[in-house]
C-alpha cells in the first residue's frame, strides 16, 4: 500500500464512491433499451487466470460459409460509470488495476468489477460485441459492432483448458459435461490459430515469458507457481489482438479521435541485433519485427528451457508501449511487437480506464452522438494512461523484491 502511495496511486477510494455504489447496488433489472441485441441464448465461455473475478470479456463462436464467425463480449463498464461520476473520476486518475501478487488495487470498487459490471457465470450482463468472421487464411471480414445482452455460460480458466486442448489432460469438468461447449471451444481454437499465423506471416512476436504467480490460502503466501502461455492463453489472445484492431480500424472508419496503444519501432535495435549475434545469427541493420521473429521462433527450438529469458531480454530492449492520442488520417506509430498498424485497447474495461474511454467512444458512434471527450481530454487521458502504467510496474517490481 506504501509502495502505492509512494508511487502516485491512491489505494483508498474516496467517500463519494461508496454513495454512487449504494445507488447502484439498489437498482433493479438491467435497464430496458430496445437497441440492444439479446444474445443469452448463446454458448457464451470465458476464460481467464484461476483467480481472476473481475471478468472483463466472453468468447462464443459459429461455423459460416466465410470462415468462422467470433463474437466477443466486452463488459459494459460504462453504463454503470458515467463520466464525472465520483467512481470515473477516481478511475481517470488511477487508470489500471494494480496486481502485486498477494493483493490486488482495483481501479473500480470490487463490488463492481467483480459483481455489477463483471462477466460472471450465468449472469445477465449489458455487453459490447465485436462481431468479426475469420477466414481460413486468418484474414478478418464482416466486422460489425453493437450492444447486447449477454450470459456467461462457463466460467473457465487457463491452466485447465489448455492442457485440454493441447491434448496433455482430460477435460476440466464443465466442457467434459458439455458436447457442445467442446465443440464450441474446438471451434474458437481453430479461429485462434487461423489468426495466430496470419499474425506471425505479418511479423508477430511469439514472446513467451514465465511469470512468478503466488499461491495464497486464507491470505497467506503458500508458494510460488510458474505461469506460462498455453494453448488457451493463446486463444484469448489472439482473439483480444484481432478486437482491438477492429475497434481501432471502425474508431477511425467513423472519423472520431481515439487513444491508441503503440510499441514504437525500437530505439536500441543495434543491442537486439547485438544479442542476436551472441547466439550466431544476423538480423537486418534496420528494425524488422518479421526477422526478429524468426530469431525467437529458432532460439524457441533450439533451446525451449531457457527461451522465456531471451524474450524477456528483447521486451526490455523493445521498451514499453504507451498510450497516445490518435486523430483520424494522422501518421500512426502502431505496435511493433504485434506487427500491428491499428490497435487500441478496448477489451479489459474493468482494470484499464484506457479501455473504459474507448467503450465510451464506440457507443458514442453506435447512437450516432458527439463523442465525450475533446482531443485534448484524450491526450491528457493517454499521457496519464502512459505514467500510471510505468508506475504499477515499479510497484509490482518492488513488491516481488
Amino acid at each position: 500500500r506504501q509502495e502505492m502511495i509512494d508511487e502516485g496511486f491512491h489505494p483508498d477510494f474516496p467517500l463519494g464512491v461508496q454513495e454512487q455504489l449504494k445507488i447502484l447496488q439498489s437498482r433493479a433489472a438491467l435497464p430496458a433499451d430496445g437497441g440492444l441485441r439479446d444474445l443469452r441464448s448463446l454458448l457464451w465461455s470465458s476464460i481467464d487466470n484461476d483467480t481472476s473475478r473481475d471478468l472483463d470479456q466472453a468468447e462464443v463462436a459459429e461455423r459460416v460459409s466465410g470462415g468462422i464467425r467470433v463474437m466477443i463480449a466486452i463488459a459494459d463498464v460504462d453504463s454503470d460509470v458515467t463520466i464525472g461520476s465520483p467512481i470515473d473520476q477516481h478511475a481517470s486518475e488511477e487508470t489500471t488495476s494494480v496486481y502485486t501478487g498477494i493483493r490486488t488495487f482495483p481501479m473500480l470498487p470490487e463490488s463492481l468489477s467483480t459483481d455489477i459490471t463483471s462477466l460472471n457465470e450465468s449472469a445477465d450482463r449489458l455487453a459490447v460485441v465485436i462481431d468479426m468472421v475469420v477466414g481460413g487464411d486468418g484474414a478478418i471480414s464482416s466486422t460489425g459492432i453493437y450492444r447486447a445482452l449477454v450470459r456467461n455460460q462457463s466460467q473457465l480458466t487457463y491452466s485447465a483448458v489448455g492442457s485440454w486442448l493441447d491434448g496433455s489432460s482430460a477435460a476440466p469438468a464443465k466442457v467434459a459435461a458439455s458436447v457442445a461447449l467442446q465443440a464450441q471451444l474446438k471451434l474458437q481454437d481453430e479461429a485462434a490459430q487461423s489468426l495466430l499465423d496470419e499474425r506471425y506471416r505479418l511479423g508477430a512476436l511469439n514472446i513467451d515469458r514465465v511469470e512468478a504467480e503466488a499461491v495464497i490460502t486464507d491470505g497467506h503466501v503458500q508458494g510460488i507457481n510458474a505461469r506460462k502461455k498455453n494453448r488457451a492463453s493463446d486463444l484469448i489472445e489472439n482473439f483480444m489482438v484481432a478486437a482491438n484492431g477492429v475497434m481501432a480500424r471502425k474508431l477511425t472508419e467513423a472519423g472520431v479521435c481515439s487513444i491508441r496503444r503503440v510499441v514504437r519501432t525500437p530505439e536500441r535495435w543495434p543491442r537486439i541485433v547485438e544479442l542476436a549475434a551472441r547466439y550466431g545469427e544476423s538480423l537486418p541493420i534496420q528494425p524488422d519485427s518479421g526477422a526478429l521473429n524468426a530469431f525467437l521462433q529458432k532460439r524457441k527450438a533450439a533451446d525451449a528451457v531457457h527461451y522465456a529469458d531471451v524474450s524477456l531480454a528483447v521486451v526490455k530492449l523493445m521498451g514499453p508501449g504507451e498510450y497516445v492520442l490518435s486523430r483520424p488520417g494522422g501518421d500512426q506509430p502502431g505496435h511493433f511487437a504485434l506487427a500491428a498498424h491499428d490497435y487500441t485497447h478496448s477489451t479489459a474495461p474493468n482494470r484499464r480506464f484506457a479501455d473504459t474511454v474507448t467503450q465510451r467512444l464506440i457507443k458514442a458512434v453506435l447512437s450516432q452522438s458527439q463523442p465525450p471527450y475533446s482531443d485534448q481530454q484524450l491526450d491528457s487521458i493517454a499521457r496519464n494512461c502512459t505514467l500510471k502504467e510505468d508506475a504499477a510496474r515499479k510497484v509490482d517490481r518492488k513488491s516481488v523484491v
